[in-house]
C-alpha cells in the first residue's frame, strides 16, 4: 500500500474533522467505557437508532463495574430491538472480566484484544480514541475510504486486506491525535465517502489526493467477496391471548437469538385450519382467530417468512409464561422478529 498517499491524507481530513464532525454523544469524553459501549452498539447499527439505547443503557448502567452488576435479563431487555444479541452477552462477560481486574480498562491494543468481546476494530477504536496508541481501527468505513483514495482493486473484506491496511495506517498515524484521525477516517466513511450512492467527491478534503477521483473509479470501489445467499425458513407464530395476558416462552440457551424470549411457534406456513389442529391438544379451552398477518425479518444468514394468528384462548396452560403488558414492555426480552406482531 502506498505510504505516501496515506501519509498525504492525514492533515487535511483532521483539519476537515475539526470543523464537520457531527456532535455525538459518546464524543463528548475519552471515557473508555463510553467509546467501548458506543462502538459495540454501532456494529451492523445505524447511528440514529444508538442514540437512544445508549442514553437509556448508561442510565441503567453508568460504569463498568455497573454493567457487571446487572442482571441478564435486564440487559437483554436494555438491548431489545438492537439486535445481534451475542454484542450485549459479550458485553456482559467483558465487563465482569474488568471488574475482576480491578475496573480499569487495558490502556493497549494488545492487552484490549484479549478481552471477551473485543476484537481488532473495537481495540483499535479504544485504544487510539482513549489511550492515544498510534493503532488504527479498520471498519467498513475505513475500508472504504481507503481503497478509493489508494485505488485498489482487491476485495477488501477479507482478512490480509483488513490487516495490510491496518498496519499501513497505523505507519501514519499523528502522535497526540490518533483518536481525532481514527474517528475522522470513520466520519469520512460515514457522511461524505458514502456506502450507499455516489460519494460527495465536492465535500472531501482528500479529493486532491484521492486516486479513483482522479480516474473516475470512485463507484468501482471497494471491492468486494460475493455475497452468500441467505437460508430461507419458513415459521407459524401464535399469538395467545387470554384476557389481558400474552403467552411467550424462552428459547433454547444455545443458537439464534438463544435464551431471548419468543411467541409460541411452529415450522412452516400454517393455514387455519392446521393451526386448529396444532393447537387443540394444548388444554388451551376454545380458541376464537382475531386477527393472521404475514411479515418477516433478515438475519445475517438466514431469512425468515413469518405467519402470525392471534387468538383468544379459552384459558391460560402451565406450557407457557403468561405476561402482562406492562411484563412485555418492562421484563421479556422479546426480539424485533416476534415483537412486530404485538
Amino acid at each position: 500500500m502506498d505510504q505516501n498517499v496515506l501519509c498525504a491524507i492525514v492533515q487535511p481530513l483532521l483539519q476537515w474533522f475539526a470543523t464537520n464532525k457531527r456532535d455525538l454523544p459518546w464524543r463528548h469524553d475519552r471515557e473508555p467505557y463510553h467509546v467501548w459501549l458506543s462502538e459495540i452498539m454501532l456494529q451492523q447499527t445505524r447511528v440514529e437508532a444508538v442514540k437512544g439505547y445508549y442514553a437509556r443503557f448508561l442510565q441503567a448502567a453508568p460504569d463498568v463495574l455497573a454493567l457487571s452488576d446487572l442482571p441478564e435479563e435486564q440487559l437483554m431487555k436494555l438491548w431489545e430491538g438492537l439486535g445481534y444479541y451475542n454484542r450485549a452477552r459479550n458485553l456482559h462477560k467483558c465487563a465482569k472480566e474488568i471488574a475482576a481486574n480491578g475496573g480499569a480498562f487495558p490502556r493497549t491494543k494488545e492487552a484490549l484484544l484479549k478481552l471477551p468481546g473485543i476484537g481488532d476494530y473495537t481495540a483499535g477504536a479504544i485504544a487510539s480514541i482513549c489511550f492515544d496508541e498510534p493503532v488504527a481501527a479498520v471498519d467498513g468505513n475505513v475500508l472504504r475510504v481507503c481503497a478509493r483514495v489508494l485505488e485498489d482493486d482487491r476485495p477488501v473484506d477479507t482478512p490480509q486486506f483488513k490487516k495490510e491496511l491496518s498496519e499501513a495506517l497505523s505507519l501514519v498515524y499523528p502522535r497526540g491525535r490518533c483518536g481525532d484521525f481514527t474517528q475522522a477516517l470513520m466520519e469520512l466513511g460515514a457522511t461524505v465517502c458514502v456506502p450507499n450512492g455516489a460519494p460527495k467527491c465536492a465535500d472531501c478534503p482528500l479529493r486532491s489526493v484521492c486516486l479513483a477521483k482522479a480516474h473516475n473509479t470512485m463507484l468501482k470501489l471497494p471491492a468486494r467477496l460475493p455475497k452468500r445467499g441467505r437460508r430461507q425458513e419458513e415459521h407459524t407464530l401464535f399469538l395467545l391471548r387470554c384476557g389481558e395476558l400474552t403467552a411467550v416462552e424462552q428459547r433454547p440457551k444455545t443458537g439464534l437469538l438463544a435464551g431471548l424470549w419468543q411467541l409460541p411457534n411452529t415450522e412452516g406456513l400454517l393455514s387455519e385450519a392446521e393451526v386448529g389442529a396444532r393447537l387443540s391438544g394444548l388444554g388451551l379451552g376454545e380458541l376464537r382467530l382475531r386477527s393472521m398477518k404475514d411479515g418477516g425479518h433478515i438475519f445475517t444468514h438466514i431469512e425468515w417468512k413469518l405467519r402470525c394468528y392471534e387468538l383468544e384462548c379459552g384459558h391460560p396452560v402451565d406450557t407457557f409464561v403468561w405476561a402482562t403488558p406492562a411484563e412485555l414492555l418492562e421484563r421479556y426480552s422479546l426480539p424485533t422478529a416476534f415483537r412486530q406482531f404485538l
